[in-house]
C-alpha cells in the first residue's frame, strides 16, 4: 500500500501543473500522484499528463474524464486511491519539500498501528506572487504539538482559522466508508470536503509546518471577488447540501459542534455578502431562501448563526446597513488576506 495519495485535478492547466507535481513525485516511492485531466481542451493538459505517467511509472496515474468540475475530479482521484492517507493539491498550488520531510515521516510510521490516525493538519500559505507577498496561516493556538489528540483537546479557533483543503490530509479509508461524494459542476465544493468528513474523524495531529503553498493572483480564480459574484448559485448549492448533511445540533462534542456552527456561519456570511453584493431583487429573494432553508432545517441552529457577529453585520435592514454591511467585509478581507 502507498503512504499516500495525492490527487491533482487539472483544467486546462498545462502552464503551471509542472511545479505542482514536481513538488510531490520528490516525496518518495511510497507516494503516488493521480493526474486528473477533467476534460481538458484548451491546452495539453492531457498529453502532459500522460508524460508524467510515462516518466514515473507506477507513482503517477493519469485520468482522464469528461469534464465534471472540481468535485468529479477529486471523487475520481478518491475512487482511484491506494494510499493510505489521501491529500488534494490544485494544480496551480504546491508542497513545501522542507515542510513535507517530518509529516512523511509521520505517516509512514502509521502503518505500523492498528488504529492510524484520521486525519493530519499543517499550516497553509497564501502565495500572492504577483504582489510578491505571503501570509501564513497557522494554528499552533488551537492545536496540541507533538501528539496525537482528539476533539477534547482543541482550542478556541481566531476569526479567520478554519480547516481548509490546503490544510488536511485525510485516512483514505475516512473519507470512503462516510461515502463522500463531492457534487459535480460546482465550484466551492472543498467547503464540503473540509465539512462533512470532521464527525466522522476521531484522532488528529497537528504538525507547525508551512505545508501547503496557495496560489493567489489568477483573474480566472474561483476566489476571485468578480468571479465568486457571478458563481454566487454555486455557493447556495453547496451551502444548502452542508446544511442537510450534518446535524450540527445534535453532535455531543461541543467542540467539534461549535467549530462546524462557526464554519457554517461564515459560509452564510459569504452567501449574503456576495447576494447583496449584486443587489437585485431576486438576490434578495435568494438570500431570503437561505436563511429560510436553514431556519426550516434546524431552528436551534438558525438562531445561533443569525445571532452570529458575522451574520448581523452582514445582513443589516436596508440600503444603509448593505452598505455598512459591505465595508466591514472589506475591512476584513485586507486583514485577513482571504482573496
Amino acid at each position: 500500500m502507498k503512504t499516500v495519495s495525492f490527487a491533482v485535478p487539472c483544467y486546462n492547466s498545462a502552464e503551471y501543473m509542472d511545479k505542482c507535481i514536481e513538488s510531490l513525485v520528490v516525496l518518495g516511492d511510497d507516494v503516488e500522484v493521480i493526474i486528473v485531466d477533467d476534460g481538458s481542451l484548451k491546452d495539453d493538459t492531457p498529453a502532459k499528463a500522460d508524460q508524467w505517467e510515462r516518466e514515473h511509472p507506477g507513482k503517477v496515474r493519469a485520468i482522464h474524464q469528461e469534464n465534471g468540475g472540481h468535485g468529479a475530479a477529486v471523487n475520481a482521484g478518491l475512487a482511484a486511491a491506494r494510499g493510505r492517507y489521501f491529500k488534494v493539491v490544485d494544480s496551480d498550488d504546491w508542497l513545501d519539500a522542507d515542510a513535507m520531510e517530518p509529516i512523511m515521516r509521520y505517516l509512514r510510521r502509521q502503518a505500523e498501528l492498528k488504529e492510524p490516525t484520521d486525519l493530519v493538519i499543517a499550516n497553509y500559505v497564501y502565495e500572492k506572487v504577483h504582489e510578491g507577498a505571503r501570509t501564513i496561516m497557522h494554528y499552533k493556538n488551537v492545536f496540541p504539538e507533538g501528539r496525537e489528540f482528539g476533539w477534547g483537546d482543541v482550542g478556541r479557533f481566531g476569526p479567520s482559522q478554519y480547516l481548509l483543503m490546503h490544510s488536511v490530509i485525510y485516512r483514505t479509508e475516512l473519507l470512503r466508508d462516510m461515502g463522500l461524494e463531492l457534487p459535480r459542476h460546482c465550484f466551492y465544493v472543498d467547503n464540503i470536503f473540509v465539512y462533512e468528513p470532521l464527525p466522522h474523524v476521531q484522532t488528529m495531529r497537528y504538525f507547525d509546518e508551512d505545508m501547503y503553498r496557495y496560489f493567489i493572483g489568477r483573474e480566472d480564480q474561483s476566489v476571485n471577488e468578480t468571479v465568486m459574484m457571478g458563481r454566487v448559485d454555486q455557493q447556495l448549492r453547496v451551502t444548502r447540501q452542508m446544511i442537510d448533511a450534518v446535524d450540527v445540533m445534535a453532535i455531543e462534542e461541543k467542540r467539534l459542534r461549535h467549530y462546524l456552527q462557526n464554519y457554517l456561519s461564515m459560509m452564510m456570511c459569504i452567501c449574503s455578502v456576495f447576494l447583496r453584493m449584486r443587489n437585485t431583487p431576486e438576490d434578495e429573494q435568494k438570500l431570503a431562501d437561505i436563511w429560510a432553508y436553514l431556519k426550516a432545517a434546524d431552528l436551534s441552529l438558525y438562531r445561533r448563526i443569525r445571532s452570529n457577529a458575522l451574520n448581523v453585520g452582514t445582513n443589516l435592514p436596508t440600503d444603509l446597513g448593505r452598505r455598512v454591511g459591505l465595508g466591514g467585509y472589506h475591512i476584513a478581507q485586507k486583514l485577513f488576506k482571504f482573496n
